[in-house]
């Protein structure tokens, strides 16, 4: 199986191009019994997709826009989204296994309760998203994506890599980071960096981070009062 590899964490991408699968296209994602297998759903400009007790397996979602989107309990195990608009996503109570995000705009979304292992996202835009207590129990990766004044809350992102992101005003609130993998972004506008604790990052990143503690404590500068 093929992998993408940042630093030390290595993520084993969907199997699709394998001996013997076939994808067939498909116009919806809601399947007997809930189960979508072996299919492409491609070029759709929808209102709405709503999608509950889904299971996703083998796949490819392409070029799919949506006004809004509500993915409840919906299981994704090798599949690949790419170049979708997905913006106000609701994806809860969920789990994604292998499965890539790459050049999908996924602003104004939360993601609530959602188990990640083997996840790429890549050149995704998060920009006001929430990730609320979204759990990587294998590896993650995040790789030239924008998360502008995301909110990120009580997760668990230990050992998670993020790669040449854009994470102005990002925002962490509680949750667990052990060796997640900061190195080769900006951090000197994060808020909440008291949650970072033991996080991996290079040393000349600390005078990125006292920066945007400098900032959140609105600190005033001794040098810049007028004493007389």
């Amino acid at each position: 199986m093929e992998s993408r590899k940042v630093r030390r964490v290595s993520v084993t991408l969907p199997a699709l191009d394998e001996p013997g699968l076939y994808l067939s296209n498909v116009t919806s994602l809601e399947g007997g019994r809930g189960r979508v297998a072996e299919f492409q759903y491609a070029d759709q400009d929808l209102r709405e997709l709503d999608l509950a007790g889904a299971h996703l397996l083998d796949g490819r979602i392409q070029r799919v826009r949506t006004q809004r989107a509500r993915l409840h309990e919906v299981r994704a195990d090798s599949v690949q989204f790419s170049d979708c608009d997905l913006s106000s996503l609701t994806w809860s109570d969920s789990k994604l296994s292998r499965v890539t995000f790459s050049n999908c705009k996924i602003m104004g979304a939360l993601f609530e309760d959602v188990a990640l292992e083997n996840v790429l996202f890549e050149n995704c835009k998060f920009d006001y998203a929430t990730l609320d207590r979204l759990r990587a129990t294998g590896p993650v990766i995040f790789s030239k994506c924008t998360l502008r004044e995301a909110t990120i809350k009580a997760c668990d992102l230990s050992a998670v890599a993020f790669d040449a992101c854009d994470l102005r005003l990002a925002e962490f609130e509680g949750g667990k980071y052990r060796d997640c993998d900061l190195r080769g972004n900006d951090l000197s506008t994060l808020r909440g960096v008291a949650a970072l604790k033991k996080v991996l990052i290079d040393r000349a990143q600390v005078a990125q981070l006292a920066e945007a503690l400098a900032s959140e404590l609105e600190v005033t500068y001794g040098e810049d009062l007028d004493d007389d």
